[in-house]
């Protein structure tokens, strides 16, 4: 009875979630314009447009598979910095202020897929970061970095005594919805990014998937698009990028 009770209670927790989540335009906020990259990572190296930021990426049958090797804490020593996990990073210099992002994902072992927006000559947060849009096989998450947990003033609050000052900042900044069907391991889904103005909508096989309206979105020159991936392995395939305006509601 107590197992019930518990998980009722997760139930209805969940559905009260999903409800305070704003809602998700039904339709595409975003109208294509010009296509600015594509890439179907034929070749046995990823197109030269691509460069490493945080390794491991390789292009293998025609995918770009990304592997988290960078997953453990080492101290600094023998005249080394120390290093922190981080997901493998793939970059691409494509600058866009408004955009249509679309890319085949299969999950293979990875926890976490996600595109994301940088400016690196930007130096109002840490290392450029903007916003992004990460996938995980449960949910979905859209971030503004820009104005949220990569600003400088916000990311740089590590006493645990400004937990809720962080927490207050934060606010309104990012947002995660659940999915209604778990994404399976092994088969390939189609991701779709669409960034107008302060806005950023996702879509995963054409259903709405997530969205949030918040000022770093609107950055006015995402210089990079990246794509990330947590854990072991994320793969990509046939990637485009558009130029977009807003679309007519």
């Amino acid at each position: 009875m107590r197992l019930l009770l518990t998980l009722a209670c997760l139930l209805i927790a969940s559905a009260t979630f999903a409800a305070d989540l704003p809602a998700i335009p039904a339709n595409s906020i975003a109208n294509k314009k010009e296509l600015l990259f594509s890439d179907d990572f034929e070749g046995t190296e990823p197109a030269k447009p691509w460069h490493k930021v945080v390794p491991t990426f390789a292009a293998e049958k025609g995918v770009l598979k990304g592997t988290q090797t960078r997953d453990k804490t080492a101290p600094a020593e023998n005249g080394k910095p120390a290093v922190t996990p981080h997901a493998a990073v793939h970059g691409l210099e494509l600058p866009t202020k408004d955009s249509v992002v679309e890319v085949k994902i299969r999950f293979e072992g990875a926890s976490m897929i996600d595109v994301e927006f940088d400016d690196r000559k930007y130096t109002g947060s840490h290392y450029g970061h903007l916003c992004r849009a990460q996938v995980r096989q449960s949910g979905v998450s859209i971030i503004d970095e820009k104005e949220g947990s990569m600003r400088n003033d916000i990311y740089e609050m590590k006493d645990p005594a400004k937990k809720a000052e962080r927490a207050a900042l934060l606010k309104g900044k990012s947002v995660t919805y659940p999915l209604a069907d778990k994404l399976e391991a092994g088969k390939w889904y189609t991701l779709v990014v669409e960034t107008v103005g302060d806005t950023m909508r996702v879509t995963i096989d054409g259903k709405p998937a997530a969205f949030l309206k918040s000022p770093g979105i609107a950055h006015e020159t995402k210089s990079k698009i990246e794509l990330g991936v947590a854990g072991k392995d994320g793969l990509f395939d046939d990637i485009k990028v558009w130029n977009a305006e807003p679309a007519k509601q």
